[in-house]
């Protein structure tokens, strides 16, 4: 493929690429878009008939309408707990937006799916949310409508750590921490769930539509025998005018979301972290030209300075020990603006100094050892770390081994861990094993952390996978005296690795909220820019130390 100034749009490879990608793209826009339908058409019109707004037309009308937004775990639940009817994005919508110019999360639950009700995502899903507010100490609201805990799978949301309760724990934890904390009730609000908003700092609840209560009507006539019907119990009049519950009592819907509005755009200033930023600058090359730089199989190379050209101002980037460890790409750039340090895998075949070939996408030990000095370089001068993944893992064998991998590795590991700056991780392929690890996987607390439809979340390929299963599957039925043939060998194959490949899916790892969510590559910069506006938020407030380091 024609690559730098050279690339051409009449390059076959290239359009091949882009086809793909485009493609990829389209299909994750339809899935988006029945996911976006919640419980379907159907419910979504009864909401309407009740006079209420849905989750999603509430957050519409809530954000600022000229400034950006990303919606996190849009794909929450996705193909899971079918035997239910299903939970479309978690039964609860969340977005990273602004509200009277002030950035915040706003996690509204979708009371079309389930009346609202939480199914184990659902938990995760809002525990993620409140972690972004905590990390960023941004403001969260919170729109209620909910009926509470789903009953049927209680015993995987109600009692462990990061279960339901650890949603009140977290509430407590914030308003101590100062970071506000808004709620509107605009629907049903029951059991447990009732303390969500009466541990906020302000709450709200719309006149005949919204209710909170310990126990409903039916349940108070079971357990003491009372009749007494749900708005007397626990309706806008009864919270507002004799129990004190809320704060205020709102006429609609609208009116709800109005208040909040002004509410927010009252908020003072707090504290930054200071984090650099100019002027904005487009990339020089078109970012565009990513579809069709993208591979069409994740087996092939490509330059990844290619993609780091059209993701950056200007396309202008300071490389860090440009000759040396070249399987990583160290650098310092600017993308919206914003000052960071970038980490990012070349996926060609490179040759070192010495002459010889390393392959792309795996990290040797030099490369370990220079990612893990810039990241401390990039600690040292307050500079947020961009991770962009496409990684196999790190390099095997005797020589590798001699060499003191393991020791570099986990170098790179430490320094990455102990990082006081904010990460944010992209993965634009693979993101095998320790290399998911070492490049800023999920366990080690990105910001936020999101895939493009390209991306494979594995512990190794599909193929190797297969292999080294289908070894210990033939095993076991050997000895129980089954007799293979080589016929029976490759069925076996390629029903271990077809299960294998979806576990590989960036859909799968979405579902679980492995990642915040799968992106358009073009979205790139703009999730970057507010997740760096959202870390600015939060002063850095300890040293960077990386304790015990091998050298």
């Amino acid at each position: 493929m024609a690559t730098n100034d050279t690339l051409k749009k009449e390059d076959l490879e290239f359009n091949r690429n882009a086809d793909v990608m485009r493609l990829a793209v389209s299909n994750l826009n339809q899935i988006l878009s029945k996911i976006y339908l919640g419980g379907g058409k159907d419910k979504i019109a009864k909401q309407h008939e009740q006079g209420k707004m849905t989750a999603r037309d509430r957050i519409d009308y809530l954000l600022d309408k000229d400034k950006p937004r990303f919606e996190i775990g849009a794909l929450a639940g996705y193909e899971m707990y079918q035997e239910h009817g299903g939970c479309p994005s978690g039964g609860v919508v969340v977005v990273l937006g602004y509200v009277s110019g002030k950035q915040c999360i706003v996690v509204a639950n979708d009371a079309t799916v389930k009346a609202g009700a939480w199914f184990p995502i659902t938990g995760k899903k809002n525990l993620r949310a409140q972690e972004i507010a905590m990390e960023n100490r941004i403001p969260i609201i919170y729109l209620v409508d909910s009926a509470g805990v789903y009953l049927p799978m209680q015993d995987e949301i109600f009692p462990d750590k990061e279960h339901f309760g650890r949603i009140f724990r977290n509430n407590a934890v914030m308003s101590s921490r100062g970071i506000p904390q808004i709620a509107a009730i605009m629907g049903s609000c029951v059991a447990g769930g009732a303390y969500l908003p009466i541990m906020s700092d302000e709450a709200m609840i719309v006149d005949k539509t919204g209710t909170i209560f310990l126990a409903g009507s039916y349940l108070v006539k079971a357990a003491i025998g009372e009749d007494v019907d749900n708005e007397t119990l626990g309706g806008a009049t009864t919270h507002c005018e004799i129990s004190g519950v809320t704060d205020y009592k709102c006429a609609n819907d609208k009116d709800c979301l109005d208040r909040i509005k002004r509410i927010m755009s009252k908020l003072g200033e707090f504290p930054k972290a200071g984090f650099n930023r100019i002027a904005p600058a487009p990339p020089k090359k078109d970012p565009n030209e990513i579809n069709g730089i993208i591979p069409d199989s994740r087996d092939k190379q490509y330059d990844m300075y290619e993609i780091i050209e059209r993701l950056v101002d200007n396309g202008e980037f300071d490389e860090y020990k440009a000759l040396y460890g070249k399987t990583i790409i160290c650098a310092y750039a600017r993308i919206d603006g914003w000052a960071v340090g970038i980490v990012a895998n070349q996926r060609k075949v490179v040759k070192t100094k010495k002459g010889e070939m390393q392959f792309g996408g795996v990290i040797y030990s030099d490369s370990a050892d220079k990612a893990a000095h810039f990241i401390m370089n990039c600690n040292q001068k307050k500079i947020p770390l961009v991770f962009i993944q496409d990684v196999t893992g790190f390099m095997v064998g005797s020589k590798s081994e001699h060499g003191g991998i393991i020791k570099d590795g986990a170098k790179m590991v430490n320094a990455m861990s102990n990082s006081v700056v904010p990460k944010f991780t992209i993965i634009v392929g693979n993101s095998f094993g320790a290399g998911n690890y070492a490049m800023c996987g999920k366990a080690y607390d990105p910001r936020l952390i999101v895939a493009w439809p390209s991306a494979q979340i594995a512990v190794m390929g599909g193929a190797q996978a297969a292999k080294t299963l289908l070894q210990i599957e033939t095993a076991s039925l050997k000895a129980k005296g089954e007799q293979i043939t080589p016929e029976r060998e490759k069925e076996l194959f390629e029903k271990i690795k077809s299960r294998y490949d979806k576990q590989m899916s960036p859909y799968y790892a979405a579902a679980r909220l492995w990642i915040d969510a799968i992106i358009d590559p073009l979205e790139t910069r703009k999730v970057i820019s507010m997740g760096i506006e959202m870390a600015n938020h939060a002063p850095i407030e300890k040293p960077f130390n990386v304790g015990v380091i091998r050298t």
